[in-house]
């Protein structure tokens, strides 16, 4: 009796694709409602996610430069895990200044960098990082539409976001605002203004210390 090819589905769930790529399941949920995963729904409101676009994730990852995580590590958080920024910003050069400047802050955070908004899903997705400093204005995946896929990752409440943009306050209104209680800086970077905001998260200040 001849046996039957395997044949290899085109798809596959969400715990499989988190599975493949090394990730939580909310992250791949995370990443497929961003559309850095294709994926659809079943008529029975079950995930499905192309396996494509999972080899082409993989494919990017193993891409990258060698002092970032590949998306196929398993995230691992020590107990003393120090204070951790993540930076998505488009322009390189801005990118090394911030991490110039936030290594010689005084909590030394570990500092992750992301090019676009794609790459800051995946790096929110690896790991849940204290602080996120974002630009909106980026290629493909621009920081609006990464806004928008935070506030619906209830993994993602304890990041705080700080938004540092070139653009106008007329524009950004135009293209849908920012959510209230995120704090916009307009560029040139304020360092200060978001080594004081780092300070606060890093050390928060006890309500019932009224040491001077």
């Amino acid at each position: 009796m001849t046996a039957r090819p395997t044949v290899m589905k085109t798809f596959c769930t969400s715990s499989e694709a988190a599975q493949m790529l090394g990730v939580a399941l909310r992250t791949v949920q995370l990443w497929s409602e961003s559309g850095l995963l294709e994926g659809w729904k079943t008529r029975g409101g079950h995930r499905r996610i192309s396996r494509d676009s999972v080899q082409r994730l993989l494919a990017g990852q193993s891409r990258r430069s060698t002092d970032q995580p590949s998306v196929a590590e398993k995230k691992t958080v020590p107990a003393n895990k120090p204070f951790s920024i993540l930076v998505a910003e488009d322009d390189a050069s801005l990118l090394r200044l911030y991490q110039i400047n936030l290594e010689q802050w005084p909590m030394q955070p570990t500092v992750t960098t992301a090019s676009d908004g794609y790459e800051a899903l995946i790096r929110l997705g690896q790991t849940t990082p204290d602080m996120l400093i974002l630009d909106l204005h980026m290629p493909g995946l621009d920081g609006f539409r990464v806004l928008q896929t935070i506030r619906n990752a209830p993994d993602l409440t304890h990041t705080a976001v700080a938004v540092v943009s070139g653009l106008g306050k007329d524009e950004i209104a135009r293209r849908g605002d920012i959510p209230p209680g995120i704090p916009l800086f307009p560029k040139p970077i304020p360092f200060d203004a978001l080594r004081e905001m780092a300070l606060q998260l890093a050390h928060p200040t006890n309500p019932g210390d009224t040491t001077p």
